[in-house]
């Protein structure tokens, strides 16, 4: 695979692992000490990645409730050939949401070190 490819593979594993709720693939596309970010009424939520995987452990994935897979690519950035920023929109169940996802091509190829996300909007 080329370096688009493989990026796009690992966003592929973000989109999967977030609609199944499946940490197995969510632990393989993030690194082990990245963050998220969350910044609701002026307030910085900040949430190591093992919080966050056991947080979408306990969820009813969006897959198995029988709601199609809705996610998108919005931009790619290529900082370098090896680091890149990425957002991304993603519906779970009701709420759709913006990620901007920075990626660094490291030994375990394309990972996430970081996220930044917003609910863009709850749907009715």
């Amino acid at each position: 695979m080329n370096q688009m490819n493989d990026l796009i593979a690992a966003i592929d594993t973000y989109f999967d692992a977030i609609h199944e709720c499946d940490v197995e693939k969510l632990n393989a596309v993030f690194h082990p000490q990245s963050s998220l970010f969350d910044a609701d009424n002026g307030n910085v939520f900040v949430e190591p990645i093992d919080s966050f995987s056991r947080d979408v452990a306990g969820r009813v994935s969006p897959a198995s409730v029988g709601q199609d897979k809705e996610a998108e690519i919005l931009m790619i950035d290529y900082l370098s050939p090896i680091s890149a920023t990425v957002k991304i929109r993603i519906r779970a169940h009701k709420n759709i949401f913006l990620d901007h996802l920075g990626f660094v091509k490291g030994e375990n190829g394309w990972q996430i070190v970081s996220k930044i996300w917003n609910l863009e909007r709850s749907l009715d």
